[in-house]
């Protein structure tokens, strides 16, 4: 059974960094692309960014230049890097990983951006 573990995150200062981790387990094989999504209280869930088994990244405009997506494949697992947070930022951050067709999701992790 494929499981997705996000971690890392927690109370922010504004203009403050984070880096968020996104580990897979049940599986020997690379996750083939993983999106990382945020869903802030009464929003839907957006997309922050994603990343290929290749290493190709896209991320939305409301985080470019904020927000950089890494792979550890050796350890199959994934990194949202955001730095210069701002109260809007505060959300639950979800990781979402494509594998043989299957997408699985974490359990998400908080993250509040507040001083």
């Amino acid at each position: 059974q494929v499981q997705l573990v996000e971690s890392g995150g927690g109370l922010v200062q504004p203009g403050g960094s984070l880096r968020l981790s996104c580990a897979a387990s049940g599986t020997d094989e690379i996750i083939e692309r993983v999106d990382w999504y945020r869903q802030a209280p009464g929003k839907q869930r957006a997309l922050v960014g994603f990343i290929t088994s290749g290493g190709s990244t896209n991320y939305p405009v409301s985080v470019s230049g904020r927000a950089t997506v890494s792979r550890d494949s050796a350890t199959n697992t994934v990194y949202l890097q955001l730095s210069n947070l701002k109260p809007e930022d505060t959300a639950v951050y979800y990781c979402r990983g494509l594998l043989r067709g299957n997408f699985y999701w974490g359990q998400g992790t908080q993250v509040t951006v507040s001083s």
